[in-house]
């Protein structure tokens, strides 16, 4: 048996640990509108969510996993333990802001524990900064689409049905916030499966496992749509009740906007292949619709407390990663 084995199979077993996490934590990005509105109950939405973030392995290419995979450190730098460190800086993240209640983006902790142990490693000259700087660029640009299509979409929908009574209307989007919901679910797979897809394909890449030429098996995209299904399963009801009750009050048509626009968005990127965050984009939506009311129905004390928390995201979780490289490598060293 290849010695090496038994270690790269420990850390695809931490990555599809850290995607568990990644469902569990983005649970309310998928099923906060959807409660909050009360069309379905925490329960039915959540196996709804799970399902629809399962059945995404099955149609939008692994374009976002490529990304992660070529596109944030060089490969030459890659190996067991810096993708080991950043994984534990990624998870040790997410479970400090799920007990906060903040939703950050662990996409986004996953890129800056990745980048971080690299430089831990090696030194900046190790990050691929055309690829950093477009997840940069999208940081900025995925909540302000969001905000922009789901404003749009409810001005629209308000317009369109302005003659209709407020009751039948919202009868009409109990239904179509099922579709909103799925369509939403679908991205949110798609987007956040990728990027454990990426790391895990990496690491089989530097390992030697995939021979010369980058890909991701198919194994490793069932695998990461499985673990993310199964954390959004488990559900995380403290940012569910941020995201669906504090920001602002939803009826059903806001719900539907929200997701409308969050599901084109992360849909969107998707198939160009740039990994966004999908609590940045339906956080900018559920703002967007909010804002179509009156400004002051957006609670923004909320609201800034989460975009600190995006801001912190890539630089807390890449020192947590790189001092997890350090630790990791010198236990290594006690025991050589």
């Amino acid at each position: 048996m290849d010695p090496g084995l038994p270690l790269v199979s420990f850390i695809v077993l931490v990555a599809l640990v850290f995607d568990y996490f990644n469902g569990f934590h983005d649970a309310a990005n998928s099923i906060a509108t959807v409660v909050s509105t009360r069309v379905l109950t925490p329960m039915q939405a959540v196996v709804w969510a799970a399902f629809f973030n399962f059945v995404a392995a099955f149609g939008f290419g692994v374009n976002v996993a490529r990304t992660i995979g070529k596109g944030v450190v060089e490969a030459a730098t890659v190996d067991q333990w810096v993708i080991v460190a950043g994984l534990a800086g990624a998870i040790l993240w997410d479970l400090i802001t799920w007990y906060y209640g903040l939703p950050t983006s662990s996409s986004h902790a996953l890129i800056g524990g990745f980048a971080g142990a690299a430089v831990a490693k090696a030194g900046w000259g190790a990050l691929v900064p055309a690829g950093l700087v477009k997840i940069g660029i999208f940081i900025v640009l995925s909540p302000l689409l969001g905000l922009t299509l789901g404003f749009a979409c409810m001005v629209a929908v308000l317009w369109l049905f302005r003659r209709v009574a407020p009751g039948r209307v919202d009868r009409a989007f109990r239904r179509l916030q099922l579709i909103s919901a799925a369509l939403y679910s679908l991205g949110h797979g798609t987007n956040d499966a990728q990027k454990t897809m990426g790391i895990i394909a990496i690491l089989l890449f530097s390992a030697g496992y995939l021979g010369s030429e980058f890909y991701v098996p198919y194994w490793v995209i069932l695998s990461a749509h499985a673990a993310i299904a199964l954390g959004t399963f488990a559900g995380g009801w403290r940012i569910v009740k941020t995201m669906g009750m504090r920001i602002t009050k939803l009826r059903p048509v806001g719900g539907f906007c929200a997701e409308t626009a969050g599901a084109a968005t992360l849909l969107g990127t998707a198939i160009a292949g740039i990994p966004v965050s999908t609590t940045h984009t339906i956080t900018g939506a559920i703002v967007g619709v909010g804002a179509t009311q009156r400004l002051s129905a957006v609670r923004w004390g909320v609201a800034g407390r989460i975009v600190w928390a995006w801001i912190l995201t890539i630089p807390l979780s890449a020192a947590i990663s790189g001092l997890a490289f350090l630790v990791l490598i010198a236990i290594r060293g006690l025991f050589a």
